[in-house]
């Protein structure tokens, strides 16, 4: 008989909402897996160099706490591991007679610098000149914390790279959620625009606007948000907007025909293959997207509303040039535009809460079930129980 979910407790340990793109996927991904589950604690922390080594011994005795006052054998502990997020790896590591998950955001490592807390970040210098030459050391500790566990990645490509790094591990390929947003306009009763979204840092591609910008007929406009583009330099013929959320963020996606996502490598650790939460951000809104063939963008395709600009990453140069010629045709394209959107469309319901929730629900039960003896299956709870712990919010 299969394991039935509903008499389980998931312990689950993300980010907290609006620290980084994880957080926010955390929360919805908190929302799409409850109806599988008796009942959702969440332990929430907060961003990657934000917390001090207190924070995370407090984090660690939550989830133990949480784990040792849930109905015996029915716990199931499931983290998002992001690289610098030292709260959720630490809080998971070593755990004991309990099942345990991860879902790992930038492959094939998760966390790439464990020692990150808040007095380590404060320094570029310090934090650099203890991980980066330890990236052996810090690459063996997270396969001792690993062991076989359970791995999700988001991408085909990750979990190849998560597969060679840590091939004891049991890693499957998990869809990125696609978070529910309003409808809007379709995309080609837009204005003719492209947007850049999301965080700034290393890597996204925003210092290749200006030079994208000059090489745009006039009559296409560029659109950026997100939080740190209020800080961007200001540019003729572009428009920044800073951090956008709910009807804000609605308009601003209801304003472009595409979005721009010039990847390139983000860091000097190590080439790393995360998913990209602009590319599910834009698909969230039936919005087409242009980028690069940069890591796990490699994997998307115009069947999922993606228009991936081949070769250019490697080369600064190349890259502002191969791009506005794309974006021109696209954008000039009505009959790509609606393609495209359509394909987004199709990714967005196949990907929704309710699909992802189900394809992470199936790797759990088969987990859970290897070994055990049948579990006894019940009529559902009236409610689902959540609790939000850590002293960040209570639902």
């Amino acid at each position: 008989m299969p394991v039935d979910l509903r008499q389980y407790r998931l312990v689950y340990v993300a980010p907290e909402l609006g620290r980084t793109a994880v957080g926010d996927y955390g929360t919805a991904f908190a929302d799409a897996v409850r109806p599988h589950f008796g009942e959702v604690v969440e332990v929430r922390t907060l961003g990657p160099g934000e917390e001090g080594v207190a924070d995370v011994r407090r984090h660690r005795d939550t989830v133990r706490a949480l784990v040792a006052g849930g109905p015996p054998g029915r716990v199931l502990v499931h983290s998002e591991i992001a690289a610098g997020g030292v709260g959720p790896f630490w809080a998971t590591a070593g755990l004991a007679d309990v099942p345990v998950t991860s879902t790992i955001h930038d492959p094939p490592q998760g966390v790439w610098m464990p020692a990150r807390t808040r007095f380590i970040a404060r320094s570029r210098l310090r934090t650099h000149a203890i991980h980066y030459p330890l990236r052996p050391v810090s690459r063996k500790l997270e396969g001792s914390v690993y062991g076989d566990r359970t791995l999700f990645a988001l991408t085909h490509t990750g979990r190849r790279a998560i597969t060679r790094t840590y091939p004891r591990a049991d890693v499957h390929t998990a869809p990125y959620l696609i978070a529910e947003r309003p409808e809007i306009k379709p995309v080609t009763q837009r204005p003719k625009a492209v947007g850049f979204f999301g965080l700034v840092y290393r890597g996204k591609g925003f210092e290749h606007i200006a030079a994208i910008r000059k090489q745009l007929p006039d009559d296409i406009l560029i659109r950026v948000a997100g939080r740190g583009t209020q800080s961007l330099p200001r540019i003729d013929g572009v428009e920044i907007l800073g951090p956008v959320d709910g009807p804000a963020e609605d308009a601003f996606f209801e304003s472009v025909r595409a979005i721009v996502v010039p990847y390139c490598k983000r860091h000097f650790y190590a080439e790393t293959y995360p998913a990209s939460a602009v590319v599910a951000h834009s698909t969230a809104y039936r919005t087409p997207v242009v980028c690069t063939d940069y890591g796990a963008l490699a994997d998307l395709s115009e069947s999922s509303g993606v228009l991936v600009v081949r070769g250019g990453h490697d080369h600064a140069d190349p890259l502002p040039s191969l791009f506005a010629s794309s974006i021109e045709s696209l954008v000039n394209d009505h009959s790509h535009l609606a393609a495209l959107g359509a394909a987004s469309d199709q990714t967005r319901r196949r990907n929704g809460a309710a699909g992802t929730a189900a394809a992470f629900a199936a790797v759990w039960r088969e987990m859970l079930g290897r070994g055990q003896e049948p579990l006894v299956e019940h009529a559902p709870q009236p409610e689902h129980r959540v609790r939000v712990l850590a002293g960040l919010r209570h639902t």
